[in-house]
């Protein structure tokens, strides 16, 4: 595949806005959260993703249905899909905001650790190492910070005591981990398979299994359905999960995807933004340090595709 050499403002600017976007994927399931459980909140975030990039392929003209040989796969990636999902909204429910968005976006980092032993020609250089250890530095810090039975506990304490977290941020991390294994194995799989099918195939197999799970496990919460709520799902389904994720495919098979994805960085530091405006939560300076760690092994991470 032969990439454009130059890359215009304008798909610099998309990039930008799509990552910052990505940021608020976090506020948006804080607030779907609020009346929908884990599992319906994914069932009804990834209908309206369907849907949107249905209508995106349609417009595209791309064939959604797959071939014989493809099934397979599309049946593997989905089942990782819907257990990391799964994690990310019940880490997201027992979570701060800032905390999950911080946590979730360290997936690249688990994604080039996954990438140095599953792929053969994609090997860790200086930077990525530095960038690595920087951002592992990020998440045991933010981990580290809301650790402890008492608010009071000095930072030395808890690593004294090596109490690391609560089970939210936990589930977050486990959530990133997943997500950064799953992205490799759809590098993989996308070498036989269109990216676009496997991106609506991957949603639409994921919905029956979180609506059975909804089914078994969770109870809507009716009374607290309002606006805010709606508007997360309407988020996470319709921006991140469907816009978000076809401009980003565009992007990178229009311009050399190291670049594209140099600009993850971003997601991390909107996030926590986001959800200090939109929320109302607060940050330490020790998570500030956390996110500033993340945020640039992130940047060193991506360096070596610059």
């Amino acid at each position: 595949m032969v990439f454009k050499p130059v890359i215009p403002v304008s798909a610099l600017l998309i990039a930008v806005i799509i990552h910052t976007l990505w940021g608020g994927n976090v506020v948006g399931g804080k607030l779907a959260l609020e009346a929908f459980p884990p599992f319906w909140s994914a069932a009804l975030r990834f209908i309206l993703g369907v849907v949107t990039v249905w209508v995106w392929c349609f417009w595209r003209g791309k064939r959604l249905w797959p071939e014989s040989n493809e099934w397979r796969p599309m049946v593997i990636i989905s089942l990782f899909f819907t257990t990391q999902i799964s994690l990310m909204n019940m880490g997201f429910d027992a979570t701060s905001g800032v905390n999950g968005a911080i946590l979730i976006s360290t997936n690249p980092l688990f994604a080039a650790i996954f990438a140095h032993f599953m792929l053969s020609a994609d090997r860790q250089g200086i930077f990525s190492v530095i960038g690595l250890s920087m951002a592992f530095a990020g998440v045991v810090l933010t981990l580290l910070v809301t650790g402890g039975d008492s608010a009071s506990q000095s930072l030395m304490e808890r690593l004294r005591a090596l109490d690391l977290g609560n089970r939210g941020d936990w589930l977050c991390l486990a959530s990133a981990c997943l997500l950064g294994f799953r992205l490799i194995a759809s590098a993989s799989v996308m070498q036989r398979v269109d990216s676009y099918r496997l991106a609506f195939w991957q949603m639409l197999l994921s919905i029956p299994l979180f609506i059975v799970l909804g089914l078994i496990f969770e109870e809507i919460r009716w009374d607290r359905v309002n606006a805010s709520v709606i508007a997360g799902i309407a988020y996470q389904g319709i921006v991140v999960a469907g816009a978000g994720f076809m401009v980003t495919l565009w992007l990178m098979s229009r311009y050399r995807p190291s670049l594209m994805t140099s600009f993850g960085f971003i997601a991390p530091i909107s996030g926590v933004l986001l959800s200090i405006l939109l929320l109302g939560e607060s940050a330490s300076i020790w998570l500030i340090v956390s996110l500033a760690l993340v945020a640039g092994g992130l940047l060193l991470l991506t360096r070596r595709g610059a």
